[in-house]
């Protein structure tokens, strides 16, 4: 039997077909179509997530010439904090989805700042008062769009991120009462969900005026979340995994053991350590999550998230033309003048941790006349080595005893850019540590379907799939520490003055 693994992210939805063995069979992938109605606004057209799902399952089953009953079970990893509501009657999205780089509502989270409200908001759900988190993109719905805040408390409509609508809808919407359920991992990113009692918790409801009746019922990773509707796919098929997409490219990792760390390099880039059955408090402004909760047992995580990582190239590509493919940045990079001073901080919708700072905007230092696009490359490349090291200098600073990739010294990377030899050498170089790339670099769809392969019967538990996990390339640091201590003292100095004018 076959898992069939849904991967709905930022910039793409695609699916991907795993056999038995964990290995890949067949893939389909749609580019998602970015809405910008505001500078600081990011939205998504809910029904083109919806048409995009459907069809690339489609597609990637007739790759691989399956039907619905040779797929055992079906897995979601879905971009996190993006949020919808919809009319439970129609199944319409009364609004387009709020992305998680959308910073809109700052002036929301400053206000309940300045009430006092952010420690308790903290010690509860582990997440600091930021635009990216859901309560405040939900809020701001019911406040915006006519009528809804009355529906809600009616019980008219329904909230979620993107896994849970998609649940919704597979499992048949309006027509056939879809499922209106998340998982742990999820809930604990909309900042009204206490990851310590695992409940939607009523003071941070009542903080964020957000009526319980829209809430979705909340499960395991591993779980019966439903079957799909028959006139989808020819056959209903079981869902049974369900994680959000850094969670799930830690599991596909195979960070299961306390101390172990994995950094996922898509549109952003987000580390992730696990730290067991602890809830680790940061002194450093990094977040405490949930990594996955399986049979009841939770395991927690703490997270520093990037908010441009990838989304740097695509600026690089659309924004100015520099290149037509994000293959070419490699070399570019490479043909740079080894003198250049060109330092991007990379703020198009906020800095995100350790600094969290959401009217930060991006900025370019250092440009002289010869800079060109093979210096504007390499910056944009550079600035997500630059921001990584951000984050684990915190994850220092908080004394967690959790060293990058415990046992082997190294750090394990995924997504999309690490296909970018210079990108990883350069990573390694500023980290000082290894870094490892994994041979089948899909993690995060990977972790989909070994969440939903668990709890179908196909895959083993969490001890085997680590066993099996197989690095591909190993990057090792080259860089001294001179050089290395000047290209840091640079970075900080431009991020200093990016947010002194923010």
């Amino acid at each position: 039997m076959t898992i069939l693994a849904i991967d709905q992210g930022t910039t793409s939805t695609r699916a991907i077909v795993f056999d038995e063995q964990g290995a890949p069979r067949a893939v389909a992938q749609m580019e998602l179509p970015q809405i910008f109605p505001r500078p600081g606004w990011v939205e998504h057209d809910g029904e083109e997530i919806w048409r995009a799902t459907v069809q690339v399952c489609r597609d990637a089953m007739a790759k691989a010439h399956l039907t619905a009953s040779d797929i055992a079970a079906i897995g979601i990893a879905n971009q996190r904090e993006t949020t919808l509501l919809w009319d439970r009657a129609t199944g319409a999205p009364l609004h387009n989805a709020i992305v998680w780089q959308d910073r809109r509502t700052g002036d929301v989270c400053d206000d309940l700042r300045g009430r006092g409200l952010e420690p308790m908001a903290q010690a509860k759900t582990g997440l600091l008062l930021d635009p990216y988190f859901s309560a405040t993109k939900l809020a701001w719905l019911l406040d915006h769009v006519d009528g809804a805040r009355a529906k809600a408390e009616a019980g008219e409509l329904a909230f979620g991120t993107v896994d849970s609508f998609l649940l919704w809808r597979l499992t048949g919407g309006s027509r056939q009462g879809g499922v209106h359920a998340t998982d742990a991992t999820n809930a604990a990113r909309t900042m009204l969900f206490n990851i310590h009692d695992q409940s939607w918790d009523d003071e941070l409801l009542e903080a964020f005026r957000i009526p319980r009746a829209v809430l979705p019922r909340v499960l395991d990773n591993t779980a019966d979340f439903g079957v799909t509707e028959a006139a989808l796919f020819g056959a209903p098929i079981a869902i049974s995994g369900m994680a959000g997409d850094q969670q799930a490219a830690a599991i596909g990792q195979a960070c299961m053991a306390p101390g172990m760390v994995k950094s996922t390099y898509g549109t952003g880039c987000f580390a992730l350590v696990n730290t067991g059955a602890t809830a680790a408090v940061s002194t450093n402004k990094l977040l405490t999550t949930i990594a996955y909760r399986m049979e009841g047992e939770v395991a927690y995580a703490l997270e520093g998230s990037i908010f441009v990582a990838g989304a740097a190239v695509q600026w690089l590509r659309d924004g100015l033309g520099v290149v037509t493919d994000a293959a070419q940045t490699d070399a570019l990079a490479r043909a740079a003048r080894p003198d250049s001073e060109v330092c991007l901080v990379p703020a198009f919708t906020g800095l995100g941790a350790p600094h969290w700072d959401p009217d930060a905007r991006g900025a370019m230092y250092g440009l002289t006349r010869d800079s060109g696009p093979a210096e504007l490359t390499r910056a944009a490349l550079e600035s997500v080595g630059f921001q990584t090291r951000d984050l684990f200098d915190a994850f220092s600073a908080d004394g967690a005893e959790m060293g990058i990739g415990a046992g082997t010294g190294a750090l394990r990377v995924d997504g999309g850019m690490v296909a970018n030899d210079w990108a990883m050498q350069f990573l390694a170089d500023i980290l000082d540590c290894p870094v490892e790339r994994a041979a089948m670099t899909e993690t995060t769809a990977l972790g989909a379907a070994a969440l939903a392969g668990m709890q179908a019967g196909v895959y083993p538990g969490p001890e085997e799939l680590a066993r099996r996990w197989k690095c591909g390339t190993r990057f090792e640091p080259t860089m001294t520490a001179d050089d290395r201590d000047v290209l840091l003292a640079r970075w900080r100095n431009a991020v200093r003055r990016t947010l002194n004018n923010g």
